[in-house]
């Protein structure tokens, strides 16, 4: 049986953005194939960005929950389930104007992440 996407909105000014998450594992490379995505559009057009979050030594995905992302080692994480950690990365994403006019765009959301999360200067060495 397969599963469903959840589709929700966000407006941000007088635009409405549709959203889903997704996480995937790639199985012919194991855990480090795995991704969690949170893809947004347009409805009504065909411009659509992905924030693909992909583990690395210092970041990790699907540890507390399912939509879970965090960097460590100072643990701070974003819920990507939850509508507003996706307005703090569609935020950000505008500003840096990442999302496209047309087309598929996609983007490693570690920077956005790293932007809406900033580290504290007292944590850094």
């Amino acid at each position: 049986m397969g599963s469903r996407r959840r589709v929700r909105r966000i407006a941000v000014g007088g635009t409405v953005y549709g959203w889903c998450f997704g996480h995937r594992h790639d199985r012919v490379r194991g855990y480090p194939g795995c991704s969690s995505t949170v893809t947004l559009w347009r409805p009504g057009s065909r411009a659509c960005l992905r924030l693909v979050f992909q583990p690395a030594s210092d970041r990790v995905i699907g540890y507390l929950d399912e939509g879970a992302v965090m960097r460590l080692p100072d643990r701070e994480h974003l819920n990507l389930h939850e509508p507003g950690s996706v307005r703090a990365l569609l935020d950000e994403a505008l500003v840096c104007g990442l999302f496209p006019a047309t087309g598929q765009v996609e983007v490693d959301g570690w920077p956005l992440f790293d932007t809406v999360r900033p580290k504290d200067p007292l944590d850094s060495p």
